[in-house]
């Protein structure tokens, strides 16, 4: 569903991004992991088309982005980015219903559908109750949902997520990864989601790309990617990898012992 091939990025004369390639499949979910600065969210906004790579291409559906105008790649893929302070000037409902942009005639009105899927995409969210409430008035976390909930309402095949658990306490990081997983499996949605987090990459990605100094060092199954001596090289700080005591999955820890 999403290819990305070969992919090089500049900024300031320097390869952020070199020879980036990595494909996506419908009901998969692939976790981008990566010490700061390693090119997690270059490599997200690159794909969306945001930055214009300077080689290499992105295809969805076999097309390549670059053919398409910003319109049809946003019924392609939604961005849910970083987290930022959105215009308060805004309703909860207003700002989700952006997601419907994509599809709304030259009049720009919204019809029965678009209400549905806005309504859809805020109970999934659990914002149903803030729905009335300005943008401005709202958490960093409930924010964050409300950006979630946007890309929803998009209805797109890719989703796209840079640390979309930034600033959600552990019980909405559990409902939206949870959210997430399961629209995976039922929509066959292909994400492509960079995480801060090692263990929920774990529990919650079918792969795992780490990347580093703009490279993929690594690409696989929690289990292949998530070792102490990768995760110890990338990261530059000694881990320990144990099983998770329920799932079995890697458990990443740090190593106290040889750090002190």
């Amino acid at each position: 569903m999403l290819e990305v091939e070969s992919l090089y990025f500049r900024y300031n004369g320097h390869d952020v991004l070199q020879n980036v390639s990595l494909r996506i499949q419908a009901g998969e979910v692939l976790a981008l992991i990566g010490p700061n600065g390693a090119g997690k969210s270059t490599l997200i906004r690159t794909i969306s088309g945001v930055l214009k790579a300077r080689l290499g291409a992105v295809m969805v559906y076999g097309r390549e982005i670059s053919s398409l105008s910003p319109m049809q790649r946003a019924r392609y893929m939604a961005v849910v980015p970083q987290a930022r302070q959105l215009p308060g000037a805004f309703s909860v409902y207003q700002t989700v219903a952006l997601g419907r942009t994509p599809y709304l005639g030259w009049l720009g009105k919204t019809g029965k559908s678009d209400d549905l899927a806005v309504q859809r995409a805020l109970e999934q969210t659990q914002l149903s109750h803030l729905a009335e409430r300005m943008v401005g008035s709202l958490s960093g976390g409930e924010q964050q949902r409300v950006l979630l909930a946007r890309a929803l309402a998009q209805e797109t095949p890719i989703l796209l997520m840079d640390e979309p658990t930034t600033h959600l306490d552990l019980e909405h990081q559990t409902v939206l990864l949870n959210l997430v997983r399961s629209l995976t499996v039922e929509r066959g949605l292909a994400v492509l989601a960079a995480l801060h987090d090692l263990n929920l990459a774990s529990l919650y990605a079918d792969r795992v790309a780490l990347i580093a100094a703009g490279r993929i060092h690594a690409m696989g199954a929690p289990q292949q990617v998530l070792t102490s001596e990768q995760l110890s090289h990338v990261y530059h700080v000694p881990v320990q990898v144990v099983p998770h005591p329920q799932y079995g999955s890697p458990l990443v820890l740090p190593d106290g012992r040889r750090t002190r």
